[in-house]
């Protein structure tokens, strides 16, 4: 994704793809949690949705930032990727 206008819902249907892939939950529970940890994933599963969002985008996502929601994937990812196409 290299544009300036970020497409909310493709960055969110790949993130749902790629949380899907990782931890094999049904993609329409995916978006009706709050919280993924209630889903019951464990920290190998979350370490690995963030690598695969980075290398899907070609960014990192820092240690620091919170990242529970589908919604804060999207959000991180729309945010750095405009920053990186301006």
């Amino acid at each position: 994704m290299n544009n300036a206008n970020c497409n909310t819902q493709a960055v969110q249907n790949e993130v749902v793809n790629i949380i899907t892939s990782v931890t094999n939950i049904d993609s329409n529970r995916l978006l009706q949690v709050r919280d993924l940890s209630s889903l019951g994933l464990d920290i190998i599963d979350v370490v690995d949705i963030i690598l695969e969002v980075e290398k899907t985008y070609h960014l990192t996502i820092p240690d620091e930032v919170p990242v529970y929601t589908v919604d804060d994937f999207v959000n991180y990812v729309c945010t750095h990727t405009m920053k990186q196409a301006g």
